[in-house]
């Protein structure tokens, strides 16, 4: 009898886990910047809309925006499958692409996009000082970007500062091969300016979360310019910045690097919590 009664408890516990799973809705191509500014660029109105992918009659959730990647010249919005179904919101970007638009114009739409998801993610139930920004290459560039250089998100009313967390996938830190090209300047010149992360380390910034690939497997000098935006940002004053190299995984590092962003997200939410 004993048995029988343990095994019900245990098929009913079962059901009522089954029964509490969280339902997860996506809305697709939602534009990010105003009605008066889409209507007046047909390429804008293509490319800069967003997907959001978010818990059901949940609140206060934390949302990872996520910028793919692509060189700056190609790649489109996706949901990544390793961050879904993780109890957050997942908020998927495309924006505007060189050579049709100067690389300046992908900063512009990022900073544009987070400040969108700050000022409506309340609206589908999301805590909006939970917001962590993400993505791969190009768009881990681009995360850092618009999380270092303050202005890109004061020309939008937000303080890059309200961002919860940088979790940037093999980031360029120097300035992009595809903005030294517009240049004229050879991918194999390393250069730091304005439109380097490096350029804008600074010791008030969220926390920094920086994964790459083998040094030995990745792009042309990756792990090292992501290892000295880690040194400096701790030498400039930067209490929360961390390093991880992926022995073993080229530039694709993302499936692999999914648990540790979660784990990050995780550890995030409840510091904020407390």
């Amino acid at each position: 009898m004993k048995k029988i009664f343990l095994s019900l408890l245990l098929l009913l516990t079962i059901t009522f886990c089954f029964a509490q799973k969280t339902e997860y809705i996506t809305v697709s191509n939602i534009p990010y910047y105003n009605e008066a500014t889409t209507k007046t660029d047909a390429y804008l109105k293509e490319r800069c809309v967003l997907d959001i992918y978010y818990p059901k009659n949940v609140k206060g959730f934390a949302t990872v925006i996520w910028f793919h990647g692509g060189g700056l010249t190609g790649g489109s919005k996706e949901l990544p499958e390793g961050l879904k179904d993780k109890g957050f919101c997942i908020v998927s970007v495309n924006y505007r692409l060189s050579p049709k638009v100067k690389a300046q114009k992908c900063i512009e739409d990022a900073a544009a996009a987070v400040a969108w998801t700050f000022n409506n993610i309340a609206t589908y139930g999301g805590d909006n000082s939970l917001i962590i920004v993400s993505g791969h290459s190009a768009g881990a560039y681009l995360s850092l970007m618009v999380g270092l250089d303050k202005k890109w998100l004061k020309a939008n009313g937000i303080d890059a500062n309200s961002i919860a967390g940088l979790i940037p996938l093999s980031a360029q830190t120097i300035t992009h091969f595809t903005i030294r090209k517009e240049k004229g300047i050879p991918e194999t010149q390393p250069v730091i300016d304005e439109f380097a992360p490096l350029y804008h380390v600074r010791a008030d910034a969220p926390p920094i979360l920086l994964i790459t690939g083998d040094r030995e497997l990745e792009m042309l000098g990756r792990y090292e310019e992501n290892a000295y935006l880690g040194r400096m940002l701790k030498i400039a004053g930067h209490k929360q910045t961390t390093l991880y190299e992926l022995q073993g995984f080229g530039h694709n590092m993302t499936e692999p690097a999914f648990p540790l962003v979660v784990k990050e997200i995780q550890r995030i939410v409840a510091l904020k919590k407390k």
